[in-house]
C-alpha cells in the first residue's frame, strides 16, 4: 500500500513496516526498525537504531526515536526502544535508545506524551501515563501505570515514580514519589492523595474502601507524626488493600541501594517540613 508513504520520506529497504503504516513527508527511517499495523509517522519523523514499535501509534511531526542516548558511557552497542501499542506522542518528543548492550528504553500502552517531551535512555513508562509539554525524564527513570506528569517538571535520573501519581507543573523531583499522591512546589513535596485522579480511577466506587484505606494510610506516613520508619513499621500492620501493599512495597523499596528515597511531607501537625 504504497498510497500510505509520502513520496519524499526516506525509509532503508531494511526497515519493517506493516502494510497499513502511514508515513509523512520527508520522515527518515532506519534499517532496524520495525513499526506494527494501524501506526501514522507524521513529517519530518526520525525513527532510528533498533526500534520496535507497536500497533495504532499517532506520532506527530518532529518526533526523533531511537537515537543515540545523550550518555557518554555510550560505546555503540545494540540497545533499544520498545514501544507498545495506542500510544499518542506529540510533536518534537525525543526517546533515546537505552545504553548498555541489549538494554532497552521502554513505553508500554496507551501513554500521551505531549510537545516536547524528553524521555532519556533506559527509562520505563508503564501504561496509561500522561507526560505533559516540556517535561523531561533523565536517565533510568521509572514512571508507573496511570501517572500524571505536569509541564516543564524535571525529573532526576533513577526516580521511580508511582502509579496513579501526580506531579504539578515545573516541580524538580529529585527522590521517587510515592504512588497514589499529589506532589508540588519547590521544593517538591508530597502534599496530598491524588483524590481526582484516585476517583476519576473508580476508587470511590463500591462504597469508597479502597479510598479510605489509602486516606487511612496516608496519614499515618504524613499527619501521625511518627519517623518513616516508624510510620512504615506501622503501615505494615494496615495491608488490608492491595493499593496500600503497592505503597508499603514501594517505600520499602525506595530506600534500598540504588534508589533515591522517597520525596518529603509536610507536617500538617507541626507546620515544618521533615523526611516523612
Amino acid at each position: 500500500m504504497t498510497t500510505l508513504i509520502h513520496p519524499t520520506a526516506v525509509i532503508h529497504p531494511n526497515a519493517e513496516l506493516h502494510p497499513t503504516v502511514q508515513v509523512g513527508a520527508y520522515a527518515v527511517i532506519g534499517p532496524k526498525v520495525k513499526v506494527g499495523p494501524g501506526t501514522t509517522i507524521g513529517h519530518h519523523v526520525i525513527l532510528d537504531g533498533w526500534t520496535e514499535i507497536g500497533a495504532r501509534n499517532q506520532i506527530f511531526p518532529g518526533v526523533a526515536i531511537g537515537l543515540e542516548p545523550q550518555d557518554q558511557k555510550y560505546d555503540g552497542s545494540e540497545s533499544l526502544v520498545k514501544i507498545g501499542d495506542d500510544n499518542y506522542i506529540r510533536e518534537y518528543v525525543t526517546i533515546n535508545r537505552a545504553t548498555g548492550a541489549g538494554e532497552a528504553t521502554v513505553i508500554g500502552n496507551g501513554n500521551w506524551l505531549l510537545a516536547y517531551v524528553h524521555v532519556a535512555h533506559n527509562c520505563v513508562i508503564e501504561d496509561q501515563v500522561v507526560i505533559t509539554n516540556a517535561a523531561s525524564l533523565a536517565g533510568h527513570v521509572w514512571v508507573e501505570s496511570r501517572a500524571r506528569i505536569g509541564g516543564m517538571v524535571g525529573i532526576h535520573q533513577f526516580v521511580h515514580v508511582g502509579r496513579l501519581a501526580m506531579i504539578g507543573a515545573m516541580g524538580r523531583i529529585d527522590r521517587d514519589v510515592p504512588p497514589y499522591t499529589l506532589v508540588e512546589g519547590h521544593p517538591a513535596r508530597v502534599r496530598s492523595l491524588n483524590l481526582v485522579g484516585l476517583k476519576r480511577a473508580g476508587f470511590a466506587e463500591d462504597g469508597g474502601q479502597a479510598l479510605r484505606s489509602l486516606k487511612t494510610a496516608f496519614r499515618i506516613l504524613y499527619r501521625s507524626g511518627l519517623t518513616f520508619n516508624e510510620a512504615l513499621e506501622q503501615l505494615n500492620g494496615f495491608l488490608d488493600s492491595e493499593h496500600v501493599q503497592h505503597l508499603y512495597q514501594f517505600l520499602q523499596q525506595s530506600q534500598e541501594p540504588g534508589r533515591r528515597g522517597v520525596i518529603p511531607g509536610k507536617r500538617i501537625k507541626t507546620g515544618e517540613e521533615d523526611e516523612a
